[in-house]
């Protein structure tokens, strides 16, 4: 169920408010697409920057939109633990099909810690399926081989988001976690290297920009045909490496509003990219043709 191009979908904002139409808009288009599965209020989706009622209500919207037509993985976590747990059985009882829950970021938890938070969450769930997001660059912690392996021992630990560019943990994982653990890779720099070395798919930001390239190359992958699928991730190579040229999601914010698909909104802390970093982006969006609305892309050199 959790495989291929899953979208880390972002918030759009009107008026520093959660702008509805476009977030439901954004669900068809990517549904539309081909795209695999939607991740609502990910680090993506500013889940720092969104209070509890607004963090629930994405949550609400995407599973109602989306209407069971693709997975829907909601974020859920926090460095608190009884928040995590309010949020997941908050995202169970919405309707979400798995929670994605991120590593408690600043309190720096041991790894007794880490796996009694893991631990926690499993016990409180009802049985909705947790993604561990383990992204050491924004939680400064970091999950070894051998701690996952335990974790994936939980019931409800299905699998792991993976941001930590480090190839070599996917056979490591393979070799310690229970059998049919899901990796799926968390940087869209290395999907192809991930995606050869045995990972199912990629919770991507690139694809709320390409996300039918995205979901194509998914597919050629999943029929073995690794020279399309490596044609594919070359052309998105530029759009990967730029959409983080400034602190994610505001570059990819920008390129969104220039498809006339959302306002260009982003909240405190961050803010709008530099306007050299446009001049980049705009490049990039001329080069590979990135058109407007409505799924109207044209890719004339692809």
């Amino acid at each position: 169920m959790f495989k291929g191009s899953i979208v880390a979908l972002v918030t759009p904002f009107k008026g520093n408010e959660i702008d509805e139409f476009a977030l439901r808009k954004l669900v068809d288009w990517h549904i539309s697409e081909g795209t695999d599965g939607i991740v609502p209020v990910g680090t993506t989706g500013e889940s720092p920057t969104l209070n509890h009622d607004e963090h629930e209500r994405v949550v609400e919207i995407v599973i109602d939109q989306s209407n069971k037509r693709v997975p829907i993985i909601a974020g859920t976590g926090s460095n608190s633990t009884a928040e995590a747990i309010n949020l997941l059985k908050h995202a169970e009882n919405a309707g979400a099909d798995a929670a994605l829950v991120v590593t408690p970021y600043y309190n720096k938890p041991t790894p007794e810690g880490l796996y009694a938070h893991y631990e926690a969450l499993d016990s409180a769930s009802s049985g909705i399926p947790i993604i561990i997001y383990n992204i050491p660059s924004r939680s400064v912690i970091d999950i070894n081989v051998d701690l996952m392996g335990r974790l994936s021992h939980l019931q409800s630990i299905v699998g792991v988001k993976d941001a930590t560019s480090d190839i070599s943990r996917i056979k490591e994982h393979n070799e310690l976690c229970e059998d049919g653990f899901i990796q799926l890779s968390g940087e869209d720099e290395t999907i192809y290297e991930f995606m050869i070395n045995g990972g199912q798919g990629c919770i991507s930001v690139t694809a709320n920009i390409l996300p039918k390239v995205c979901s194509d190359m998914h597919k050629a992958f999943s029929n073995n045909d690794l020279e399309e699928a490596k044609r594919l991730n070359n052309i998105l190579m530029p759009l990967h490496k730029s959409l983080f040229i400034e602190t994610s999601p505001s570059p990819v914010k920008y390129i969104l509003s220039k498809m006339d698909l959302i306002d260009y909104e982003i909240r405190l802390p961050l803010v709008k990219i530099r306007q050299e970093t446009k001049s980049i982006l705009d490049e990039i969006i001329s080069n590979l043709e990135i058109r407007t609305t409505s799924s109207i892309l044209n890719f004339s050199n692809i």
